[in-house]
């Protein structure tokens, strides 16, 4: 088998899976299980992904902005994106706050 043929393999198999790759597909799942663990998060995070929190985090976002992870699993997905837009909300009015502080 040469090289090319084994990334279309990839290619197609994660195509078939929803566009997502095994390791996007354990990231959605550890995100759903993983408070059942006594083990603290991060230490999780690095024994299962092999990388720091802050670079779990990183790709995490990059996964939850796939079509296919909210085929993989709507709730996770969901739940974050409500996450996000609280945060946004809190940043916008936080700005606005100091903003009005700043021009008066």
């Amino acid at each position: 088998m040469d090289q090319d043929s084994g990334v279309d393999q990839a290619g197609n198999e994660q195509r078939a899976q929803g566009g997502l790759t095994d390791r996007q597909r354990e990231m959605l799942d550890f995100e759903r299980t993983w408070w059942q663990s006594d083990e603290p998060r991060d230490d999780l995070i690095r024994a299962r992904f092999g990388v720091s929190t802050d670079e779990y985090y990183v790709e995490l976002n990059q996964v939850l902005d796939l079509p296919g992870a909210m085929e993989h699993d709507p709730l996770v997905v969901r739940r974050f994106q409500r996450r996000r837009a609280r945060r946004r909300r809190t940043l916008s009015t936080s700005s606005n706050v100091s903003q009005r502080g700043v021009s008066e």
